[in-house]
């Protein structure tokens, strides 16, 4: 019995042997777990770990805001179109018998020969207008002779009535038939005055419409021939010799390049902002800067369908190769004005609102600011705590926040 509680001691004393020395091993793994702790955050006091660096700051460029000139402007296209064209037709219906000019022609206003209507039958009412003149001359001169002498006839018969009746009122050998005879003979030569007299008017009259008809014949004839209206180029040859022409069908356009207009459309809600000869467009055509130009026109009514009108400026002596139909790239200027403003790259939204940041003492700070006016690539500040010497974050400006220590690592011209 003895020796069997020996035998069943023995593995229980074991057991506890074990438990000890896993124990043990727990208590040393902790420990050295804890001194490694220990050293470490020692190690990290002792050496600044923890604390800003150098190394741990974020690296920005900064700019600092500049009085600028800023403009809301109006972009869009337009046109160039001449000033002064014409397009020429024919004063009186006919063939047309020759064109005298070619498109791209040079022509000079009042003494360029355009092209000439058929003139021979022109030519004939010339004629006919003369002798007709001719005639209506004659019988003025037929009529004024016959005036006269229906005077001469009307002054012997007045003689004759005088004496018959001083003779008729005497009694003296004149009877009553004889003295009414003489009295009727008078008042016949009265009555023949007075047409002859009107025949003379209706034969000036004659004359004056006859003079009439020529001048107009005249006119046809030397109106078969066109002239140009105005100086320039020729742009268009619409009718060719052979093809019957009349006037408002138009033979030829002439542009005049001299003075060309830029003419462009704006929305209608732009009418009230446009005063002309105040207002500017800044031009580019084909790459050419034209610079800045006052508005000289402004429709004076909207489209009621498109919702536009139309504004145009004048450009005189255009540089060569600029011509009616090219397009030009148009900003109108509706706003300017001068500001303090900052790289438009600078301003961002941070809580629904637009913020800058700015560098004091190498920690960011967050300035809430009210954009306004864009240009260039600068946007004006109309609120916000900044002046010309605040450095704005331009670069860098989205890894940072209010309190971001930074190093800043150069600063934009």
């Amino acid at each position: 019995m003895k020796a069997n509680s020996k035998q069943n001691g023995k593995p229980a004393t074991n057991r506890a042997i074990v438990g000890y020395i896993i124990a043990l091993a727990v208590i040393i793994v902790i420990g050295a777990g804890g001194y490694g702790v220990y050293r470490r955050v020692s190690g990290q006091e002792a050496s600044g770990v923890g604390q800003p660096s150098e190394q741990r700051r974020v690296p920005v460029v900064v700019t600092r805001p500049e009085v600028r000139h800023f403009e809301r402007t109006l972009v869009l296209q337009g046109n160039l179109e001449a000033k002064n064209f014409a397009m020429v037709s024919p004063r009186i219906g006919g063939t047309i018998e020759a064109v005298f000019v070619d498109e791209g022609d040079t022509v000079v206003a009042k003494e360029t020969k355009l092209f000439r209507t058929d003139a021979v039958k022109l030519e004939e009412n010339v004629e006919i207008g003369r002798h007709s003149l001719t005639v209506a001359r004659c019988a003025k001169r037929e009529a004024v002779a016959n005036l006269e002498k229906i005077r001469a006839d009307l002054r012997k018969a007045k003689l004759d009535y005088d004496r018959f009746t001083r003779l008729y009122e005497q009694k003296q050998a004149v009877t009553a038939d004889a003295f009414e005879q003489q009295q009727s003979r008078y008042q016949q030569m009265v009555a023949a005055e007075k047409l002859a007299a009107a025949q003379v008017d209706l034969t000036v009259a004659q004359e004056d419409q006859a003079k009439a008809m020529l001048a107009i014949a005249n006119k046809d004839l030397a109106d078969a021939t066109i002239y140009a209206p105005v100086s320039g180029k020729v742009s268009r040859r619409l009718l060719e010799p052979g093809e019957m022409g009349s006037p408002g069908q138009p033979v030829l356009r002439i542009d005049d390049t001299s003075v060309v207009e830029v003419a462009a459309f704006l929305p209608a809600q732009y009418y009230c902002s446009v005063i002309p000869g105040q207002t500017q467009m800044k031009i580019q055509v084909g790459g050419i800067d034209l610079g800045r130009h006052s508005i000289t026109f402004k429709s004076p009514t909207i489209n009621d369908k498109l919702r536009t009108f139309e504004v145009k400026c004048i450009l005189t002596k255009p540089p060569e190769g600029l011509v009616p139909g090219a397009m030009a790239q148009i900003a109108v200027v509706l706003e300017g004005r001068e500001g303090l403003g900052v790289p438009s790259a600078a301003i961002q939204e941070r809580g629904g609102r637009p913020v800058v940041f700015v560098v004091k003492d190498n920690v960011s700070r967050q300035i809430t600011v009210k954009p306004a006016l864009e240009t260039g690539g600068w946007t004006e500040i109309r609120q916000g705590d900044l002046t010309k010497e605040t450095p704005v974050v331009t670069m860098g400006q989205y890894m940072i926040q209010e309190g971001t220590h930074v190093a800043v690592q150069k600063e934009q011209k």
